[in-house]
């Protein structure tokens, strides 16, 4: 084993989490659930779940684990899976902006799959768990898109965040913890993100195989079966990424999007989004918009969506939504949403270019400047503008509770979601069960 396994053996094993990682991490398993909860109706969402009861089922009511937000019960793989897919398909979840994606749309449902059989777990104790897997997956990440040509879905390595989770709740040696790293690894799905934006599909950003892989991982590794080493993490040319593991905490350093939009559109929208607020403008006052963004902002889909996936990698649709209705929700991007004229009308005033300046600055940045023609000639420019949501330009607490109604009242109804938000205090209370927030999202089957 290598002295890069063996410190993150020790982590994943006792991870000592400082409060200010574990507050972040309350907020964003909050604000994830919120996502899940918004997505509930979608047609992935739903086939993934009846696909998970179908299909995965439990010989053993210990490896069995309720499907969120639905009740049935199924095998824990096929829980994290369905529920990472669910979330997966409304694109308004956390991300980390050197990873290129996103680690809790996977590691959320891990979380709640493998905790079904721990009702012990205090809250506190699952947030530290939540927080060590953030920290395995973004430095996955980041050693997977130096060492590989293509660029791959958040799956290819939030797997080993997922098979963290899983060991550690299962209680695995270090042995059994390093066959799983490397079992997820190896079969996380080098899905190609960029296929995806060019064809947007219920494929979306392979999260769901890649908790339904981290997931199997560890099981498989706690029966004796082998997969060792995980190179993004024993190779020597990734050694210096694992370097800062217990002392950088990245999770702190993810962003909450404020709109159900790929991250790469969001750069562009509140840079409209300033300028309108500003000069007090309404779409009827806008000639014509001309962004200028990173090249694959500007590779987002082009045209009309039919879908709802294709909605939401659609940079000139999330802008015509939100010069039409002043801002970009769930309700925009499904149903009706999808056969709104007053939206298609305004998509011939939009143009998009890719502006190497703001390429150069991608992955760490989000930028991006857009130009309005007002309808007397005038023009107005926007200046760089990087998207908000992280820590350079974070949304207040009132923004994300707002984020949050919006999303998960419609499904659960205000009385529970305003009891699901006022989770993430609750959390940190000494005394808190993990099990008390699982009670909130797993009705009676």
């Amino acid at each position: 084993m290598s002295a890069t396994f063996d410190r993150l053996a020790r982590f994943i094993d006792s991870p000592q989490v400082p409060d200010s990682a574990r507050d972040r991490a309350a907020l964003l398993l909050i604000d994830t659930l919120g996502v899940a909860a918004g997505a509930d109706a979608l047609d992935p969402a739903r086939i993934a779940r009846d696909f998970a009861a179908d299909f995965h089922v439990a010989r053993n009511p210990a490896d069995a684990a309720p499907l969120l937000f639905d009740g049935r019960a199924c095998a824990i793989p096929g829980a994290a899976f369905a529920l990472a897919t669910q979330i997966d398909n409304l694109d308004g979840h956390d991300g980390y902006n050197p990873t290129k994606g996103h680690i809790g749309c996977a590691v959320v449902p891990a979380l709640f799959a493998f905790a079904h059989a721990r009702p012990d777990l205090t809250a506190r104790d699952a947030l530290d768990i939540l927080a060590m897997s953030y920290e395995v997956s973004a430095r996955a990440a980041i050693a997977l898109h130096r060492t590989v040509s293509d660029y791959h879905t958040s799956g290819a390595w939030n797997a080993l965040g997922v098979a963290a989770v899983g060991c550690h709740l299962r209680g695995a040696t270090p042995t059994q913890l390093r066959e799983a790293l490397g079992i997820a690894e190896y079969h996380g799905p080098r899905s190609q993100m960029m296929r995806e934006i060019a064809t947007p599909t219920m494929l979306h950003d392979g999260s769901g195989m890649g908790a339904l892989t981290g997931a199997m991982a560890a099981l498989l590794a706690l029966r004796g079966f082998q997969g060792a080493p995980a190179i993004t993490v024993e190779n020597e040319d990734v050694a210096d990424i694992w370097a800062d593991l217990g002392d950088l905490w990245t999770i702190e350093l993810n962003y909450i999007k404020p709109y159900p939009i790929c991250r790469w559109a969001h750069a562009p929208l509140d840079a409209l989004g300033g300028l309108m607020r500003a000069k007090r403008l309404t779409h009827k006052d806008i000639k014509a918009l001309h962004v200028r963004t990173f090249a694959e902002s500007a590779a987002l889909y082009p045209g009309l969506p039919e879908t709802t996936g294709q909605a939401q990698y659609s940079l000139p649709f999330a802008l015509a939504v939100l010069m039409r209705h002043g801002h970009v929700g769930p309700e925009h991007i499904a149903g009706a949403g999808l056969r709104d004229a007053a939206v298609a009308e305004l998509l011939p005033r939009i143009t998009v270019s890719e502006d190497p300046h703001h390429s150069r600055r991608f992955p760490e940045g989000r930028w991006a400047d857009v130009t309005l023609t007002l309808a007397d000639g005038t023009e107005l420019h926007s200046g760089d503008v990087h998207a908000r949501g992280g820590p350079e330009s974070p949304m207040q607490e009132a923004e994300v509770a707002a984020k949050f109604t919006s999303f998960a009242a419609p499904t659960l109804g205000t009385e529970r979601s305003d009891k699901l938000w006022a989770m993430r205090r609750r959390l940190l209370e000494n005394g808190c069960l993990f099990s008390d927030l699982a009670g909130l999202v797993t009705p009676a089957p």
